[in-house]
């Protein structure tokens, strides 16, 4: 047996999973491995159906999350040539509100063959929108009746969380609803799967299931004058045992050990949420510095030292990222999922050829084209809503927009000017915070944008006016992760006491830093100041039009 140890952390993403095995003592990260989901997002039919499935639905197979611990952690293991008996932890995270309805032993409705052909049995992902009417008439009910914790979340609830798509169910297939005995996350079901037990942790319940260090769920009485139905969810499908990030959740059982090549009885933490882990794998365990967690959507993170009221943001929780400090979240839908789509349905063949020739993707010869540019040069204005508005407007009904096209517009005039909306929408959650008094002097950027274009991380400096550096790791996450198994392990197991002792150890910076540009800034805030009032009209309720195109576009849909 070495004297050095390690841990595993284990990264559930939207598209796929993903494990990092990392030295403990020095953060080094040993092997990699990826398995994406076999099903991957269910939003068409279900797998084996032609069924369409309703709009807006979003949805994962269980059984695909199984299929990356017996995947990926034998695979880090072998290409590392660390031996299991050198490994202390293995620690999860996931996308959230990822959840699913299961059994009171855990087993997924969906995988029961009186509930396979069943939409609402799987697995509901973070970006399931369908949950927009409950989610609408909770926010409703909430202000109504003077909910005092509605604030704590920006003044809204997203459709995007646990009791909107519980609500859902209940309204849609409450034959389901009644069927299931638990709701659960995904990232308390994995660790349900590992260890034998239930323990849902803060992070999920605090952020996506409105539940307060202090004064718990909201009262029974809320839920019931939502729906009679909805009354005892808490204690008839939730848990009101909730447990701090870094606890020990139990030991691997032997048949996770048989599943994985690991040891049976080793560390595992609980469940923690992708964005809010990759904090202190960013180096950031303390208030005045913001974390962007940039990839198909961009999450916010900052630390504080009290709890303040700020507009639009997802939520604020203590001890929710950090222990000790309150941790206010929020995000943009639509970042990497914005430039791929354009990338996929709005370049000519031509571009695509000359990439194919130069041994370039199509994202590279775009941003080399768009760098060229000054601020301005194009003459567009985009806003960043093309999957919604998670910040600070919380409306998934919101749509995007291009304005200042011409038959001169190339695409890279289109493709840098969605980088710079993305950029303008992070601003507008930045000046949410500091204008609500939560400091944000820097920000570290992680995730999979940041290594992969130099020109986004530049327009962000410029238009945001801060400094930006890059977390060390390109897997913050399953860092992250990793990092809070060695928590849960303990000093006496070779891991560390508190996640404070694990980030000096194991998290690092790389050495670029973007630094504003001041005549870029000066163009910037000019288009900011345009964009703010576009901003303002759609969003603000002046011109619904986005969302009277939308429900026009569900109606003849319903009709065909």
């Amino acid at each position: 047996m070495s004297q050095e140890k390690y841990t595993i952390g284990v990264d559930y993403g939207t598209e796929s999973g993903r494990a990092v095995l990392v030295n403990v003592k020095t953060g080094e990260e040993l092997a990699t491995a990826v398995h994406p989901y076999g099903d991957g997002v269910i939003d068409a039919h279900l797998p084996g159906s032609d069924k369409p499935l309703p709009p807006d639905f979003a949805l994962q197979n269980p059984q695909d999350y199984l299929a990356v611990l017996q995947e990926t952690i034998p695979a880090v293991l072998h290409a590392s040539g660390v031996a299991a008996e050198d490994v202390i932890g293995v620690g999860t995270d996931f996308t959230a509100c990822t959840m699913l309805p299961v059994t009171a032993d855990g087993a997924p409705l969906c995988t029961q063959p009186e509930w396979r052909d069943n939409p609402y049995a799987w697995v509901k992902i973070w970006k399931h929108h369908a949950a927009q009417p409950e989610a609408t008439q909770l926010n409703k009910t909430a202000h109504q009746r003077g909910e005092t914790w509605l604030d704590l979340y920006g003044g809204k609830i997203s459709s995007e969380w646990l009791i909107p798509k519980i609500w859902e169910t209940l309204n849609k297939a409450p034959e389901v609803y009644a069927a299931a005995e638990r709701y659960v996350e995904a990232a308390d079901w994995i660790v349900w799967q590992l260890t034998g037990a239930e323990k849902r942790n803060a992070c999920t319940a605090g952020y996506k299931a409105i539940w307060h260090k202090r004064s718990g769920y909201p009262s029974d009485d809320f839920f019931g004058s939502l729906d009679p139905r909805l009354r005892n969810v808490v204690d008839d499908k939730l848990s009101r045992d909730i447990y701090p990030l870094g606890a020990r959740a139990g030991g691997l059982t032997p048949t996770m050990a048989a599943l994985t090549g690991l040891r049976p009885g080793i560390a595992v933490p609980v469940g923690n949420v992708d964005a809010h882990v990759a904090v202190p794998a960013s180096t950031v365990v303390e208030p005045g510095r913001l974390v962007a967690i940039m990839g198909t959507s961009t999450c916010i993170m900052v630390l504080g030292k009290e709890e303040r009221i700020v507009e639009g943001m997802c939520g604020v929780v203590e001890d929710g990222i950090i222990p000790g400090l309150f941790g206010f979240e929020a995000g943009q839908s639509c970042v990497g999922d914005h430039f791929a789509w354009f990338v996929d349905n709005g370049v000519p063949p031509a571009y695509q050829a000359e990439a194919a020739q130069r041994g370039l993707n199509t994202h590279q010869l775009l941003e080399e084209k768009a760098s060229r540019q000054k601020p301005g040069e194009h003459g567009l204005l985009a806003l960043d809503w093309w999957n919604g508005n998670r910040s600070i407007l919380v409306d998934v009904d919101l749509t995007g927009m291009l304005l200042g096209a011409t038959l001169a517009t190339k695409p890279e005039d289109i493709y840098r000017a969605l980088i710079e909306a993305t950029a303008y929408g992070a601003r507008t959650i930045i000046e949410a915070f500091t204008g609500s008094g939560v400091p944000v002097n820097e920000i570290v950027a992680c995730g999979g944008l940041p290594g992969r274009n130099r020109l986004l991380m530049q327009i962000y400096a410029d238009v945001t006016g801060r400094e930006i550096k890059v977390a060390g790791t390109d897997q913050a996450g399953a860092l992250g992760s990793a990092m809070f198994a060695a928590v849960a392990a303990g000093k006496a197991a070779g891991g560390h006491d508190t996640i404070f002792e694990a980030a000096q150890a194991m998290a690092h910076l790389q050495e670029v830093v973007y630094k504003p540009i001041p005549a870029h800034k000066a163009v910037y805030d000019q288009l900011y100041a345009e964009y703010v009032k576009l901003h303002d009209y759609f969003g603000r309720g002046a011109n619904d039009v986005m969302k009277r195109l939308k429900s026009l576009r569900q109606q003849v849909l319903a009709k065909s």
